[in-house]
């Protein structure tokens, strides 16, 4: 936006002054970065068009055109009963959205803990580390039946599966923000006479807190990946058994749909850690010159 136009914006009061949200916004949409984006999404869906209505390979015949999805999304009586006028598609991310947020609680509670203490301790970390390695590599849906077999009801095994991979993301993530730490701030801590949850409280977890929150926004992502897979195979509702439920009854308009709406809301679950990250470790971004 040219110079001119956005002084007539803030005469007329249609922005605030800078610093202002309006203001951050405008910044925002005009900066090279966004419409780099624009133009990445608009190539994307471009290819997606052609291999659909102009060159369809095999077996791509029946997948519809991004247009044709984006009118069944916001139809008043789609074609397959699920649109953003349908109260189904809200129940579906209700329960999908419940279960990831419930599932990274838990993993944020027992998991940065956990890795704040395998880097802080030696003794403590010579004998759980290598447990938490054995059980690391191993995927999230291998323990489903496990799960099912184990827990009551179908609530608890989703959340389970769903929590496995974002705890041992946050694990690992807080255990090397630990080891990060340079050694001159302990040694700093020790002179000035702190005890052990001083130095925990005012060196340990203040300077593993960009590995944490790295393995915060990781652990989300890897959050919704893990829920689709618990909800396909144990759920009975969810995005990830609209999924499902869709594939069955070749519904394809209701898995993009699905798949478009978990996509949404992952990047706006990382956007709000990443933004509460950023207001936590201010200090740390103005040191740094990337406030």
């Amino acid at each position: 936006m040219r110079e001119a136009d956005r002084e007539l914006l803030l005469a007329g009061g249609w922005v605030e002054k800078e610093g202002g949200f309006a203001s951050k916004l405008l910044k925002k949409i005009s900066s090279p970065q966004f419409m780099r984006g624009i133009i990445g999404i608009g190539f994307f869906f471009g290819i997606w068009f052609v291999l659909t209505e102009l060159y369809v390979p095999p077996r791509f015949e029946f997948i519809p055109n991004p247009f044709y999805l984006f009118k069944q999304w916001i139809s008043l009586r789609p074609d397959n009963g699920v649109s953003i006028f349908t109260p189904i598609y809200y129940e579906h991310i209700f329960v999908s959205t419940l279960r990831v947020y419930t599932a990274f609680a838990l993993a944020v509670i027992l998991g940065v803990p956990l890795g704040l203490l395998l880097g802080w301790n030696r003794t403590f970390r010579n004998m759980v580390f290598p447990v938490v390695e054995l059980l690391r590599p191993i995927p999230p849906l291998a323990w489903v039946p496990l799960a099912v077999l184990t827990m009551p009801g179908i609530e608890m095994p989703v959340i389970f599966v769903t929590m496995l991979a974002g705890f041992f993301a946050t694990v690992l993530n807080s255990y090397l923000g630990v080891l990060s730490i340079n050694e001159t701030y302990f040694r700093a801590a020790s002179c000035l006479g702190f005890n052990r949850w001083q130095v925990l409280f005012r060196v340990v977890v203040p300077g593993a807190l960009p590995f944490i929150f790295t393995g915060l926004q990781i652990a989300m992502g890897v959050s919704w990946f893990s829920l689709v897979g618990g909800e396909i195979i144990a759920g009975k509702s969810g995005l990830g058994f609209l999924i499902f439920e869709a594939y069955q009854n070749v519904q394809l308009s209701n898995i993009f749909i699905a798949m478009t709406t978990l996509g949404t809301l992952g990047y706006a679950s990382s956007a709000i850690i990443r933004r509460i990250g950023r207001a936590l470790m201010a200090w740390q971004l103005k040191e740094r010159g990337t406030a």
